[in-house]
């Protein structure tokens, strides 16, 4: 086993996000901070702690011109990089509070943000984010007009808007003495609100999480406890950093621990830059995992039938493996053959995620069973953890050394959970939020007179492991009273390739049918096999075909739990035409509505 040189920085010397950040750059100048990619060099770059520190006090310097005061709000509408640390930490150096924005986020939910917060500065990359904001109906342009100031990393050519600036005009250059490059320590109290984060609500407006300086360091304290982060660590980071996930466990987490942070270029390139940096730690979703299992799944329908059974033993093996080195299983004589099976199968796959990874930390939804077995039957030191961005965010998670995959893990330090009415899961502990911005009412719903917050997650407790069941108002009532929780079919009908995104609908209908997005490239596979033209997308034919695969996915659920029709979809749902959250999540009700000329015909004569 590696030993590693701890640096964790104590919850108490740090006392603000800002002073986490001060803390690092004094004892770790010279280390590599964050490494991302210069599209003039084609190349990786470094930056250093002591760089990272004049470039926040230059940040500090500009905020501090625009004569913004200790409270008020500044946003950044960026996708992950070097800049977004910049502006955050020189805003909280400041004592004023950050509201992060979904880089790929509708206008109109932009907008509402800005005006909900009472943002007055706004930081964005470049002109297509100009233009998303320029595109936008007169009522929306208006809810920016509470903005100060719009900062652009890439010069924008823009002369009818005088709040508009390009970031190196906006900055004040790098002074040579060290008394113009210092950082400002104008930080909050502790327990002051630090950020404003907007949850992307599946119904209705986004409503504002209002995080404290101690809510969230409390959470990565905790967090890096559990699971530490090392000065020989390098965390690829590619969720988004408004993602609560993202900013506690591969930002502040690492800063905590003086690991270095690698910006990935885009999911598009994820796979390229797992080879090139080798990273030791990632923090993701299912959807990541799913997608590789969808590409290992396709590669292996085209394979052998001899390489297939290998593939299959492979993870059997390795995955009986791992549950007796979880010391829930026997020693079997089949573990005799791993040697074997890790260096025909197992390796190579692990090799495509860089080969040295010591940490991969996946939360955010559930992790489908078959998934889970292959990445940990072949050595990936996964662990699922759970948490929502009300908790700043993680509740609990999977230690390596107990590790059950059908759970979310135990609580973290510090965190008190129990179950309440109806199996609700309710948690109490520092890192729960202090209340919804300008929303009391909604505040009260969720977080009760004994400072309980409930969950809206259906759990049970054993051995000190939560085991989340389902949702208490995600659960379909068919019209014969047969209650059905659609995430468990939905995560098992996408384990197959031809499916890209599934939604099972059937509230208040005498049988369940489903909503499936098609993989174009499997489907293009399948259409030809059935003689048909990739646009005859409800053809019986093709339906039938769907509908038999949707089957096989759903062999082992009850009987009234499978699906009777299907509507073959080609057009995905995503962030930009509204029907998901920028969480991923699908917003069923726009779903239903965008597709209700397909829904009826579902229940057609029914």
């Amino acid at each position: 086993m590696t030993n590693h040189t701890s640096d964790i920085i104590p919850f108490e010397t740090a006392r603000t996000l800002a002073g986490l950040f001060r803390e690092r750059v004094r004892r770790s100048p010279n280390a590599i901070a964050y490494r991302y990619f210069d599209e003039s060099s084609k190349s990786w770059q470094n930056t250093t702690w002591a760089e990272m520190a004049v470039w926040v006090a230059r940040w500090q310097y500009a905020l501090l011109r625009e004569g913004l005061q200790p409270g008020e709000r500044v946003a950044m509408l960026l996708r992950n990089c070097r800049e977004w640390v910049m502006l955050e930490q020189a805003a909280l150096g400041l004592g004023l509070v950050v509201v992060p924005l979904y880089p790929n986020d509708r206008a109109d939910n932009i907008a509402y943000i800005v005006q909900n917060a009472g943002v007055r500065l706004l930081v964005i990359e470049g002109a297509e984010h100009w233009r998303t904001l320029c595109d936008v109906s007169p009522e929306i342009k208006s809810q920016l007009q509470y903005l100060l100031r719009i900062v652009s990393l890439q010069p924008i050519v823009d002369t009818h808007e005088p709040r508009l600036k390009a970031v190196m005009g906006w900055l004040p250059e790098s002074h040579d003495d060290e008394q113009g490059n210092k950082l400002i320590a104008r930080d909050a109290a502790p327990d002051a609100l630090a950020t404003i984060v907007y949850t992307s609500g599946t119904t209705g407006r986004p409503k504002g999480v209002m995080l404290s300086h101690n809510n969230i360091l409390a959470n990565v304290a905790a967090c890096t406890e559990g699971f530490p982060a090392y000065p020989d660590d390098l965390f690829l980071s590619f969720l988004p950093l408004c993602h609560t996930f993202e900013r506690t466990v591969g930002y502040y987490a690492p800063m905590m621990g003086g690991a270095t942070v690698a910006y990935a270029r885009g999911i598009p390139v994820l796979a390229e830059d797992l080879l090139t940096l080798r990273p030791t730690a990632i923090v993701s979703v299912p959807r990541i995992f799913e997608r590789v299992y969808g590409k290992i799944k396709a590669q292996m329908d085209a394979k052998s039938p001899l390489a297939q059974k290998l593939f299959n033993l492979a993870v059997e093996v390795g995955w009986s493996r791992f549950q007796y080195l979880q010391g829930r299983g026997p020693h079997r004589f089949s573990h005799l053959l791993w040697p074997v099976l890790n260096k025909l199968v197992a390796s190579k796959i692990m090799a495509k995620l860089g080969g040295r990874m010591r940490l991969a930390v996946c939360g955010g939804a559930p992790l489908s069973m078959p998934i889970a077995k292959v990445f940990l039957g072949f050595g990936l030191p996964l662990t699922l953890g759970y948490g929502l961005t009300e908790t700043s965010p993680v509740i609990s998670g999977n230690r390596l050394d107990d590790n059950d995959p059908v759970g979310v893990g135990s609580p973290l330090q510090g965190i008190q959970v129990r179950i309440g009415e109806n199996d609700e899961l309710l948690t109490k502990s520092a890192s729960v939020m202090l209340g919804y911005w300008d929303n009391p009412e909604a505040t009260a719903k969720i977080i009760d007179a004994d400072g309980w917050l409930h969950t809206g997650d259906k759990a049970r407790i054993e051995n000190n492991h939560i085991y989340i069941t389902g949702r208490l108002k995600d659960i379909i009532v068919m019209a014969n009273g047969e209650k059905v929780p659609p995430a468990d079919m939905e995560l098992a009908i996408a384990l197959d390739p031809l499916f890209e995104q599934v939604m099972v609908i059937g509230e208040g209908r005498p049988y369940l049918a489903a909503l499936v997005v098609l993989n174009a490239e499997q489907w293009s596979a399948l259409a030809s096999t059935l003689g048909l033209d990739t646009k005859l997308l409800q053809d019986k034919r093709a339906c039938n075909a769907a509908l038999e695969r949707v089957g096989a996915q759903l062999r082992s659920f009850h009987a009234y739990a499978q699906v009777r029709r299907v509507a073959l979809i080609l057009d995905p749902w995503t962030v930009e035409n509204g029907l998901l959250t920028p969480t991923l999540k699908v917003r069923r009700n726009l779903v239903m509505t965008r597709h209700s000329d397909l829904v009826k015909k579902l229940y057609e004569g029914h």
